[in-house]
């Protein structure tokens, strides 16, 4: 399977969804990632559902197939002789190893950082937790969305400040597996020159401050405190989800240059007292949106967005994912992948978000792979361990 990544090789002992995501991400890159599971019931995600799909007796979770895919199974018992022999078999041959046990659950394994790095010095070892690995909380147990309303997102979305909502996927756990990734890419280029492996850390909490973006310098430096407002953007107006005659249209005026291409196409004048500059438009956003939204109520959806792309101002509707996977845009961009499942048959997934300049298709593999079904790689792995073993 070519790719940038395809020397390398990755052992996930991670469940749920952050670690996973993080090892998906590296094998999406061409990276062989062997996922470690507990034999019988594996992955607490393979529970998750429903939706369900599959034969009755053997049900298999939508869950589990959004973030396995491009990865091996094998299924081992870590408190066993056996499973932490063979642990130790994949550490030694391995590049990376991806972990999201609570903060000394893996010590307790008898795999603390100080042996993993005996075994194999030149191993790149990821541990995500929930939040951090050290400090007053640094042993809490993380799931997305206690992390979500700790890290102060929730505060910041939602109809208003009594409104707090989390965000509709488990953005907490998938911000924490792509912050992992990039950092443990960051460290095999540094092993490339000191050939040494390091420990790379982050938490959901640090993932969720990590994207603060203007919300937290306008706490840090302004000392205002954003709270949540809706569909509308507090600093930039207008912008944001605006009536028509049969739904709703989202509208993005991020320059004065837009805003006078927009009040122009709809009759009104970008140099009225209180709308003339974003500053004044901001501070007057309920007039502004009552103005748009009167302006609008004539239109129907596909003819105003249509008018908005004819003056350039940008524009969109709200797609539900249906419309999402079934838009030609979304094909266009190697979003949707077509595997075949062992006992699924012919599957479309969703894809990597990353194209190269070689590869028509999403991601940097020449071919993508099922997300794997229970152990379905025990002897294969099991039998390349023994190669090498034998190649030393």
């Amino acid at each position: 399977m070519s790719g940038p990544l395809d020397d390398i090789v990755v052992i996930d002992l991670s469940r749920a969804l952050a670690g996973p995501h993080a090892g998906m991400m590296l094998g999406d890159m061409g990276a062989r990632v062997i996922k470690v599971e507990t034999p019988g019931h594996g992955d607490d995600t393979r529970g998750w559902g429903p939706p369900f799909v599959g034969p009755e007796d053997d049900p298999i979770s939508t869950y589990y197939l959004s973030c396995n895919r491009n990865k091996e199974s094998i299924t081992l018992d870590l408190k066993s002789d056996d499973g932490r022999d063979t642990l130790t078999r994949l550490v030694r041959h391995a590049d990376v190893l991806v972990e999201n046990f609570r903060p000394g659950v893996l010590d307790r394994l008898g795999y603390p950082t100080e042996r993993l790095h005996e075994l194999n010095p030149r191993l790149v070892i990821l541990s995500i937790s929930g939040f951090g690995h050290d400090g007053p909380e640094g042993g809490r147990a993380g799931y997305d969305q206690i992390a979500q309303g700790e890290g102060g997102l929730m505060s910041l979305t939602g109809s208003g400040p009594d409104d707090p909502q989390r965000v509709g996927v488990p953005i907490g756990d998938l911000l924490a597996g792509m912050y992992g990734a990039y950092g443990v890419v960051s460290a095999l280029h540094e092993r490339g020159r000191t050939g040494r492996g390091r420990v790379v850390r982050t938490s959901l909490l640090a993932a969720i401050v990590g994207v603060h973006a203007f919300q937290g310098t306008r706490y840090t430096v302004a000392g205002e405190v954003g709270r949540a407002q809706g569909n509308h953007h507090p600093s930039i107006a207008p912008y944001g989800l605006f009536a028509c005659q049969d739904g709703m249209v989202q509208i993005s005026c991020g320059s004065e240059g837009l805003w006078v291409k927009l009040a122009e196409a709809f009759g009104i004048d970008p140099a009225t007292p209180g709308l003339a500059t974003n500053r004044e438009r901001v501070a007057n956003r309920d007039h502004l949106i009552e103005l748009l939204d009167a302006a609008f109520a004539s239109y129907d959806l596909d003819e105003l967005v249509a008018r908005l792309a004819e003056v350039g101002v940008p524009a969109g509707q709200v797609r539900t994912l249906d419309h999402v996977y079934e838009w030609e845009q979304t094909r266009s961009q190697g979003l949707i992948l077509d595997v075949d499942h062992p006992t699924l048959g012919p599957i479309k997934i969703p894809g990597p978000p990353i194209r190269f300049d070689d590869n028509a298709f999403a991601g940097g593999r020449s071919e993508h792979l099922h997300p794997p079904t229970l152990g379905e790689h025990n002897a294969s792995v099991r039998a390349w361990l023994d190669r090498a073993d034998a190649d030393g």
